[in-house]
This record gives C-alpha cells, structure tokens and sequence, in this order.
C-alpha cells in the first residue's frame, strides 16, 4: 500500500523539477509577497501514524547542521530542545508518530527549498514562505511569525544607526538565500554589495572581525547571538513588515506531496490549541525592546 504511491510521488516531482530547472535554476530566488498558506496537493488520508512517508511507520524531518539555537539545543535537533525542534516533535504528534518514529536527517538550509525531489518528509529550518519558492516546493501553514534584525558591534559604525537610511552607507552582510539577505538588497539598497556568507557562523565571524559593520539575521537568533555569541554587539533595530504582510516560516515538503495537507491541519491545530504559543514562549526571547528601523 505505501511503495506505490509514492513511487507516483517521486515521478511526478521528477516532471516538475525537470519543467522548473530552467525557470527557477538552483540557487533560491528573492522573496515576494505570497500567502503564508499552505501548498501543495491533498491528501486521500490523514490516518495518525498512517501516512505516505518516506519510511513506512516513520517521519523523516530534516534540518540544516549545525542547529543553531535557539532554534535547536546543543546541535542535536533530536532531543526535543529549542523552537524548532519542539514544533517538530508537536507537529510529529499530531500527525500519529511518537519521538520514536522520527528520523532526523542533515539537508543545507539552500538544498531545503531547491528544486528536486527530496528524501525528507518534511524540513523545518527557519525558511520563510514565499511564492517564488513555492514554484520548487510546497509549504505547510506559517508556524512563527518573523521579523529580520540588525546586529552590530556596540561602538561600530552601524550601532548608533536609527533608520534605514543610516545603514545605506555601511557593509551588511547576511546568509545566502535567506530573507536577511533580501531584506539588505530590497529594503536598505545599501551603496555597497552586500557581503554573502554559506552560514550565519561566517557572518558572525565577520562581524567580529571587522569586515561588515552589521550583519542581519532574523530576530530570535538576533537575540542569541547578542546574548550567547557576540557580547560585544548589540541589536540596532528590527524592519518592519514589508508591504503589510507578515514574513512566517512554514515547513518546507516536496513539490506536490500528498502529505502537505495533512502536515498544513497539525499545524493550524497547534496554533488553535495554544501550543505553538506554549512553545514560542519556552524558547524565543520576546522582540519588544528592539526599536523599528523606518
């Protein structure tokens, strides 16, 4: 009952992928206003513990390595510990599969939403929703609303900025294929390129060293790193939501899979019953004292 279809699931994706390489190419594309609903195809059944994964009886999540907190605890996306790794194991549950029946598997933050088929179920690594990365992959519902922030070292350049404008002169830097980067080309259109990095520890690296005069990561992370990482800088602001829409994160599935429906109702149910609330409120550190750059 399970080989078949999702036999038909992988040629499918194959199809699509194959239609989409020209259009989408590999590297991830610049974030546009799209709904934080969910994509994708429905699904014929929603049994707990009975779904088309990847492994019959298991779920296979995936994430980025290293975990960096306070997303994950430790690096070790599979104890339970930090955001994502709750929201994972919450949504697990909800779908019908014990700690037990959760496989973690190691996916780059850029290959999560890349065109192809993938061996994963599901993949939760702070990616926000978009409608040009809805053309490679589909997307459950919006687990966490997000907003980017500015970190600088306290005494730099950039740490006394209060607006966009302030930063327009200065070299910012962000993570490849990320809405920090984004955020840096759209938003600020600052004078010089901005410097791209294959992972956050390189940016922070940078930050340290003097080669940036800010980085932006989203505001969570932002918070940790100023408090845990980077002592020595401090969040200059937060940007406001562009265009009136929130930025949410959404759990990254493949292009047309029949468990996004499914992966899309626990969420929402999570959401209704105050658990990813409960969740948000263990883990993330609360936003209120980071200024709105205008």
């Amino acid at each position: 009952m399970h080989a078949a279809p999702l036999a038909l699931r992988r040629a499918v994706a194959a199809v699509t992928v194959a239609l989409l390489a020209t259009a989408v190419g590999c590297a991830p594309q610049p974030e546009e206003k799209a709904s934080a609903g969910p994509s994708g195809s429905a699904a014929k059944s929603c049994a707990k513990g009975e779904l088309a994964t990847e492994t019959a009886g298991k779920l296979t999540i995936a994430t980025d390595e290293p975990a960096y907190e306070p997303w994950f605890k430790d690096d070790k996306p599979a104890n339970g510990k930090g955001f994502e790794s709750a929201v994972a194991y919450a949504v697990a549950k909800q779908l019908g599969y014990d700690k037990n029946a959760v496989v973690w598997q190691s996916v780059p933050f850029n290959k999560a939403f890349a065109p192809g088929v993938k061996t994963f179920d599901f993949d939760i690594n702070q990616v926000s929703i978009s409608a040009e990365r809805k053309k490679a992959v589909d997307f459950s519902s919006g687990y966490y609303d997000v907003r980017q922030a500015v970190i600088a070292l306290k005494g730099g350049k950039a740490a006394e900025a209060k607006s966009i404008a302030d930063l327009k002169k200065l070299k910012l830097g962000a993570q490849v294929g990320t809405t920090s980067l984004d955020y840096i080309t759209n938003v600020v259109k600052p004078a010089q390129d901005a410097a791209v990095y294959a992972k956050n520890d390189q940016a922070k690296s940078a930050l340290k060293n003097g080669q940036v005069d800010a980085v932006i990561t989203d505001l969570p992370t932002a918070f940790y790193i100023t408090a845990a990482e980077v002592t020595n800088a401090r969040i200059v602001g937060q940007f406001e939501n562009q265009a009136g829409t929130a930025e949410q994160f959404g759990l990254v599935l493949d292009k047309g899979s029949a468990l996004t429906t499914c992966v899309s109702a626990a969420v929402d149910a999570l959401r209704k019953d105050g658990t990813l609330a409960a969740i948000e409120k263990q883990w993330l550190s609360d936003a209120v004292d980071a200024p709105v750059l205008k």
